[in-house]
């Protein structure tokens, strides 16, 4: 067993090299060979399907319960208002600064510490490590396209930056094409139907209207119209106003349940959702592995923000070092010593666990 020492720094030299290794998403490949090398210079056996890195524990048993650590190497795209050099790793003291350092690289190299340090121990359950792509871009390739290939997953534990706090429960989303129609006229007669006034009424809708399940942790599922576009001159009355609403669905509901009420409750326009697939989660409080973080000192909390968790029809929770409030945002950074107490914390979290 590696001491914890050495693991920590293992796991920041790793992701020193993983920020100064471009991977947008969807553009994964260079960061997905340095996790297959790290876990097989490190005595795992890993395997990769596209840029999805995963390894199974060596003591896999069919008769036991699996366990998945979760993490994305993606990053988003960054902006002109940065002050460092992205992809540079810079270190001043206790704080690393680089793209992807807070989301989600600490918690990718903190799982992956966590895998090494379990490596060659008999545990009681069997443990899977993935490190998977295109999860900023929710993209076909992230790991729901891995999933059908890994054995059954019972409890997943997915890494993102939520100060070492378990989200027990996250929102799904769904994007929304709406089109409310008319009837093109002349602008100077008093003729057509224009779209522009028929979508008031949808846009009010959207306002307006409350669903009736209302989350203890999510709060109630939020519509919010983002974008609309009609007409094409000045003279013509519009026949089509298109829209497209965000709407973010608390655990109370399928994503499939939300968008028949919608549906149902705009007969006359178009509601077409682009996907029904990032759904929301929870899981019970009651469950040993959120009761196991109580007792490490955990707090538990709803997320308003979307992870891999959506593609996960199984128990998880969302903790990782970092904070979320840094994601995205110019010179992200990520301390050191919240990348060493991640690696105690899931160390800790998976000692003598049973479920």
């Amino acid at each position: 067993m590696l001491e914890l020492s050495i693991l920590n720094k293992k796991a920041v030299d790793l992701l020193c090299q993983l920020i100064e290794t471009q991977s947008f998403s969807s553009e994964e490949h260079e960061t997905a060979e340095i996790i297959f090398n790290f876990l097989k210079e490190n005595g795992a056996t890993p395997q990769r399907q596209d840029n999805n890195v995963y390894a199974i524990h060596p003591g896999y048993d069919e008769s036991k319960k699996t366990i998945l650590l979760n993490s994305h190497h993606d990053t988003v795209k960054f902006g002109k208002s940065w002050t460092y050099n992205p992809l540079k790793a810079t270190i001043e003291g206790n704080r690393l600064t680089g793209l992807g350092s807070n989301d989600a690289g600490a918690s990718a190299v903190s799982l992956l510490a966590t895998f090494i340090y379990y490596l060659n121990e008999d545990i009681p359950f069997n443990l899977i490590v993935a490190i998977t792509a295109e999860e900023e871009s929710s993209g076909k390739l992230n790991v729901g396209s891995l999933l059908p290939a890994l054995p059954k997953i019972d409890l997943g534990i997915v890494g993102e930056p939520t100060k070492m706090d378990m989200a027990i429960a996250e929102r799904g989303l769904i994007v929304f094409d709406v089109i409310a129609k008319g009837k093109t006229g002349h602008a100077a007669r008093e003729e057509g139907v224009n779209a522009i006034y028929e979508a008031l009424n949808v846009i009010e809708w959207f306002k307006t209207y409350q669903f009736e399940k209302v989350s203890d942790m999510l709060g109630p599922v939020k519509t919010t119209v983002t974008q609309i576009n009609a007409g094409k001159q000045h003279n013509v009355v519009p026949d089509e106003c298109t829209m497209v609403v965000d709407c973010r669905v608390n655990e109370l509901y399928t994503n499939e349940e939300v968008a028949s009420i919608i549906q149902k409750a705009l007969p006359h326009a178009e509601v077409n959702p682009r996907s029904l697939r990032l759904n929301s989660s929870r899981i019970s409080i009651d469950h040993p592995i959120v009761q196991k973080g109580i007792a490490l000192g955990c707090s538990t909390y709803g997320s308003p923000t979307m992870s891999d968790q959506t593609m996960m029809a199984f128990d998880t929770i969302k903790i990782g070092p970092g904070d979320s409030a840094r994601s995205h945002t110019p010179d992200e950074y990520i301390l050191i010593s919240e990348i060493e107490h991640g690696i105690d914390c899931y160390i800790k979290l998976l000692k003598d666990f049973n479920f």
